[in-house]
């Protein structure tokens, strides 16, 4: 399934002390000079992806800190906030939205139970049935962290202005739908 095309040598930047060329611009001159014969220009996406990823965490990490959570625990709490009132949903609901294993989501909402941020309870539609739903104090603490991570997000992207960001945006949209479908 590997797709080798030649590429061009000169069809790549060539390693420099310009502010314009990052690590990757690098690392990609590198595999041009040594393996001309394979396209490695996914690296210049894929590669760059990674590495933004392992700069953005800690950012977002630190604010989630100062609100004293983990960033599992805000995406658990986000979730239940931006579902609106009453802030309710089962376990499979939230399975579903965070892409996670169901012992992963029991442990989670057995630590955020310990805290008080959720509580579980049996549905009133249906006994059988157990719902989370954010508590007084989870909904303080995902309110007063969410409006934190969110200018936290537009400063990590302040560099780009705002067609940038739309570009971008409609670029991992179609990326992120693509890989979904396959």
């Amino acid at each position: 399934m590997s797709k080798q095309r030649k590429v061009e040598s000169d069809s790549s930047p060539e390693p420099s002390s310009s502010p314009e060329l990052d690590v990757v611009d690098r690392i990609v001159a590198q595999w041009h000079r040594e393996r001309p014969d394979i396209d490695v220009s996914g690296m210049e996406i894929i590669g760059r992806l990674g590495r933004l990823e392992r700069v953005i965490r800690p950012k977002l990490d630190k604010v989630f800190a100062e609100h004293v959570l983990e960033s599992w625990e805000f995406d658990v709490l986000a979730t239940l906030l931006r579902n609106g009132a009453p802030h309710q949903l089962t376990p499979g609901q939230l399975l579903d939205s965070m892409m996670i294993t169901s012992g992963a989501m029991t442990n989670r909402l057995d630590r955020l139970e310990a805290r008080g941020l959720v509580k579980r309870s049996k549905s009133e539609h249906d006994g059988r049935q157990v719902v989370v739903t954010l508590t007084k104090k989870g909904l303080r603490k995902v309110d007063d962290a969410l409006a934190d991570h969110a200018a936290n997000e537009l400063e990590i992207l302040s560099s780009l202005d705002a067609d940038d960001q739309a570009a971008l945006v409609t670029l991992l949209r179609k990326l992120s739908l693509d890989l979904a479908a396959s």
